[in-house]
């Protein structure tokens, strides 16, 4: 199945369809109803991007695995390596943890360059080094031709969550001030331009970016504690904060003019019949702070290289579990979470 697909968002209870892999409703019915029920126990109900385990005391460990299956493998930007690497660092990162190992199991097709192999190797060694994480175990195998499009790659990761940290999706409070670490889309219309299939070309790079030295600069500088921290990957922004919604049991509030969006990415969306805030970013944070942290966690996030374009985009607030967003010509309109899947394979 190739190009955009938004497949009607039934239920499809007797197979797999592409919209099982969106990051949106239908994933979450079918983790809700297939893997959670057989996997049940304290740490994987949380629904956080990694686990946090252990006795609270000196700190604990915090786990996450990833899986990573974007066409093509490379784009402007990054490649399916240091998607890999960030994805699984920034998983641990947003939940307080500093990431410290990652494993990589790679899948193989017959008939990979082993030139594009290198390539893709060595763009892991450069993102793990940035991020200080090491990468100390790994698995390869091989399929015929024609059963992998070039590789698949599968990461576990493994971090610290020093004593006293506690960030978790179900932290949002009515009040709190949710900030967002910069522009809407730029990773999934990047790929999505990259693999050619539309009559259109943009100049805009994937936002791929490990994100946990800016995240230790922001809860340095918070003094009540950042709650929640999350990074809309699959099923963009609105995906993410409907889960953190849902987990807190508020309200979020989003102002529309307050939304960063490249012209380039607009203009794409406006062509394909896309929202920038279902498109995945692979570089991006939302952090979900006190009121009285504001100024202090945006001068840190800005002081990143990967937060120059931080800003407040919404509030947190008593009331129903759903995300509403106050629009740029004065009314309210409900946001979401994705239903069906509109850029399959991009992460």
């Amino acid at each position: 199945m190739e190009g955009p697909v938004c497949p009607v968002p039934l239920q499809h209870e007797e197979k797999i369809v592409i919209g099982h892999g969106s990051g949106g409703r239908m994933t979450a019915r079918l983790i809700a109803n297939r893997f959670f029920p057989a996997f049940e126990n304290d740490a994987l109900a949380q629904g956080d991007d990694a686990a946090v385990v252990g006795m609270a005391g000196e700190g604990r460990l915090a786990v996450s695995t990833d899986a990573h299956v974007v066409t093509p493998l490379f784009f402007p930007g990054g490649d399916i390596g240091s998607l890999a690497v960030c994805g699984t660092v920034n998983d641990l990162a947003m939940v307080g943890a500093q990431p410290r190992w990652l494993t990589a199991s790679f899948i193989l097709e017959e008939g990979l360059p082993i030139a594009q192999l290198e390539a893709i190797v060595e763009s892991m060694r450069t993102s793990a080094l940035e991020a200080g994480v090491s990468i100390i175990a790994g698995d390869t195998k091989v399929t015929e031709h024609g059963k992998v499009d070039g590789m698949f790659i599968s990461t576990a990761g493994v971090g610290w969550v020093p004593a006293g940290r506690d960030i978790r999706g179900s932290g949002a409070q009515p009040g709190d001030v949710v900030l967002l670490s910069g522009t809407l889309g730029d990773h999934g219309i990047a790929v999505l331009a990259a693999r050619g299939e539309m009559d259109f070309e943009v100049e805009l790079e994937s936002d791929i970016a490990p994100l946990n030295t800016m995240v230790e600069g922001m809860l340095l500088a918070s003094h009540s504690g950042v709650h929640v921290l999350r990074d809309p990957t699959r099923g963009g922004l609105a995906t993410t904060l409907n889960e953190i919604a849902g987990q807190s049991g508020v309200t979020i509030r989003l102002n529309e003019s307050a939304m960063p969006v490249r012209p380039a990415v607009n203009a794409a969306c406006e062509m394909l019949g896309f929202d920038p805030l279902y498109v995945a970013n692979e570089g991006k944070l939302t952090a979900i702070v006190a009121p009285g942290d504001v100024d202090s966690i945006l001068a840190a996030m800005r002081s990143s290289p990967y937060g120059v374009d931080a800003c407040v985009i919404g509030r947190v607030e008593e009331g129903h579990a759903q995300v509403i967003m106050d629009t740029a010509i004065g009314g309210t309109r409900i946001v979401d979470m994705l239903a069906g899947e509109m850029l399959p394979r991009i992460c």
